[in-house]
């Protein structure tokens, strides 16, 4: 007899949750939150929270992205689902601080108004921080990453690699180690002459591959995914806008998600993953330790190598915590906090900057404990409802039309005989 599938709130619920903790910690820690509480400040310096948030959030990233290709087995409809996920909540955050935050006090850097069109090509790309570019919003660096495993995920999947999760994640990890220190950063942007012409070119690039998988042929879906994950690759290794020990790391994490994502629908034993996953964590706790010193310091953005390593073991501990825990259910409100956790993310900052700019025009009593939870309260609030709002005018309208765009589509242009593969069978909604 079959049991009966647990309700979607409940298989869900744990991946939700995390990311409304992903989500809070950045949107703290930017807030400065162990600043406002007395005594907390040092703890800053063994625990980073918006690292801590950013690798939960590529850990949860890792374990749904490639079986959101793989549920689908169209490699056209997965991206066309990705940019309408992306692109329209990242336009209206920038948009709106450009409208309501002046240039003089503005969240989006100087770099995007001095030179327009090279800016909006690069973060137009979402690969901005890789190709030299200063991200229009701060935290838009992640999204490049983000972007980067996305052209591994596809260029694994037209392959027929995607189920080898694990020693892609041993292979990242171990790099990250072995090489991590060693890997140059920026060695192509070197001046804005080398930075254009590499925005032009991977703009090119990324223009022909899309091209190519938008007309769902198997061979040529194959060439666009592999010159995603060419482009990818090379970027990496060569223009990277942090440490190696970093971007390596940022990867393995991914794909360590991917194993367990594996491990759970029995796609992968128990023993590999869980080896494979030890692995990735020693690493990263290693690198931090090792690497994460003196300048480097000023490309992770970390205070000390402990925040860094420490923050790394808190996501993981967290992560296997919430993953035994994922057939509970959550509270509500923190479920709800990660369904929009993305527009969390991308307006944490113009808020932040708004309320600057209005406690600098109208002082008001902010001084000591009461007035800062008061401050801290009020800023979660007005960043809930903001979020909310970006929910549900932005991202669902635009994702709803992502799904009517894939369907129209797949009818004028059905895809060629062989372009589907085997679709894996998915638990969860993704």
């Amino acid at each position: 007899m079959k049991l009966a599938k647990p309700p979607a709130s409940v298989r869900l619920g744990w991946l939700d949750a995390l990311r409304g903790i992903a989500a809070l910690a950045v949107a703290m820690h930017h807030f400065g939150l162990l600043d406002k509480i007395p005594h907390a400040a040092p703890v800053a310096r063994y625990l980073d929270l918006g690292f801590f948030g950013v690798m939960l959030f590529f850990l949860v990233s890792g374990y749904i992205i490639p079986a959101s290709l793989e549920r689908r087995g169209d490699v056209r409809a997965f991206w066309t689902g990705r940019i309408f996920r992306i692109y329209p909540a990242v336009a209206v955050a920038v948009l709106a601080s450009l409208l309501v935050l002046p240039r003089g006090d503005q969240i989006v850097q100087d770099f995007a108004f001095d030179h327009p069109v090279l800016s909006l090509g690069a973060n137009g790309l979402l690969l901005q921080d890789l190709l030299g570019v200063p991200s229009a919003l701060g935290v838009m660096w992640s999204l490049g990453y983000e972007m980067v495993f996305y052209y591994f995920v596809s260029a694994l999947f037209v392959q027929g690699w995607h189920r080898h999760s694990a020693p892609i994640t041993v292979g990242f990890a171990a790099a990250a180690l072995l090489i991590g220190a060693w890997l140059p950063i920026g060695t192509i942007s070197v001046d804005l002459a080398a930075t254009r012409n590499l925005v032009a070119a991977a703009g090119i690039v990324v223009l022909m591959a899309l091209a190519c998988i938008a007309t769902a042929r198997p061979d040529l879906t194959r060439w666009g995914a592999l010159l995603l994950g060419g482009l990818g690759l090379a970027l990496v290794l060569l223009n990277s806008r942090s440490t190696g020990f970093e971007t390596l790391l940022i990867f393995a994490t991914m794909f360590a998600g991917t194993v367990l994502y594996r491990l759970e629908h029995r796609q992968l034993d128990r023993a590999p993953a869980l080896i494979c996953c030890a692995f990735v964590i020693i690493c990263g706790v290693a690198v931090g330790y090792l690497y994460n010193r003196d300048t480097a310091l000023w490309h992770t953005w970390t205070p000390s190598w402990q925040a860094f390593s420490y923050a790394y073991l808190a996501a993981w501990a967290l992560f296997a915590a919430a993953m035994l825990l994922r057939h509970r259910r959550f509270p509500r409100w923190l479920s709800g906090l990660g369904t929009i956790s993305f527009s969390v993310y991308l307006l944490h900052g113009p808020l932040m900057y708004v309320i600057g700019r209005q406690l600098r025009s109208h002082p008001l009593p902010v001084a000591g404990l009461k007035g800062q939870a008061v401050l801290t309260v009020g800023y979660l609030a007005a960043l809930v409802v903001f979020g909310y709002l970006s929910y549900r005018l932005v991202e669902i309208p635009f994702q709803n039309l992502g799904r009517r765009v894939t369907k129209a589509v797949n009818r004028r242009f059905p895809a060629a005989d062989g372009a589907r593969v085997e679709r894996v069978p998915l638990a969860s909604r993704l």
